[in-house]
């Protein structure tokens, strides 16, 4: 009678440890939704693309500045392109002079973080640390406060919106991604020319996180190939902050 009992409640014990797991898995569903895809609002305010009424593009770069980011500002230059620049803190500090050249160049320069750790599983304190470190740096060598805050590997975290909140950024991911630190350029081409529409925030990097003279050579190759394949297919190229606005004069 015993082993007939036990048998009775095995369905039943199944039945709970199913329904547990399957709650674990769809919290882990909300949880990495929330972490990584960039349309999600649900740890922090952020925005991955802007108004679709123009055909404006967003050219946004992280991991900056580094030794090869004034090679980026001549091309930008040359094409007549405004971007957006999320600089590291450290890397601030380390080179202040090509720092204050982006924003001299009148690009704008948001915070990427202080030493662009990954922000998932790290305490408030910690997260609050890092993007009000990266903002004295880059206030302090610039003399620009950025408005807007990018995670380190699009990664948000617990406690980020706190952080954002304090020191008044808005978060910006991305409407896609170069790859550009493991692609060939021909691929990162066609990879951004396939997601150009109107008001996408492309990222691309000028920085290879803390490297010291990091090779950004497919970065370049690649903004070289696309701007002038972008500006005939009739779009332009705006700050961040510009292209979420619905109608600009």
């Amino acid at each position: 009678m015993a082993r007939s009992s036990e048998d009775g409640r095995r369905p039943l014990l199944t039945m709970v440890l199913e329904s547990a797991a399957a709650t674990a898995l769809a919290s882990a569903g909300v949880l990495a939704y929330a972490v990584r895809v960039p349309r999600s609002t649900l740890l922090a305010p952020s925005v991955y693309r802007g108004a679709p009424e123009r055909p404006a593009i967003a050219l946004t770069f992280d991991d900056g500045p580094s030794e090869s980011t004034p090679a980026l500002l001549e091309l930008l230059a040359r094409y007549g392109a405004s971007a957006s620049f999320f600089q590291c803190g450290a890397n601030v500090r380390r080179l202040p002079q090509v720092a204050r050249e982006v924003a001299a160049a009148g690009h704008e320069v948001g915070n990427h973080t202080e030493n662009h750790p990954p922000l998932y599983l790290k305490s408030r304190q910690f997260i609050y640390h890092q993007l009000s470190a990266a903002q004295e740096s880059i206030e302090n060598t610039t003399g620009v406060r950025p408005k807007l805050f990018r995670a380190p590997f699009g990664a948000r975290w617990f406690g980020l919106r706190d952080a954002q909140e304090r020191l008044g950024l808005l978060g910006v991911m991305w409407t896609a991604i170069a790859l550009d630190w493991k692609w060939p350029a021909s691929r990162v081409t066609e990879r951004l020319l396939s997601s150009a529409s109107n008001g996408a925030i492309l990222c691309l990097h000028d920085g290879r996180m803390l490297e010291h003279k990091p090779d950004i050579g497919v970065t370049i190759e690649t903004v070289r190939e696309l701007l002038p394949k972008l500006l005939e297919q009739g779009y332009h190229f705006e700050k961040v902050t510009e292209i979420l606005c619905p109608t600009r004069n």
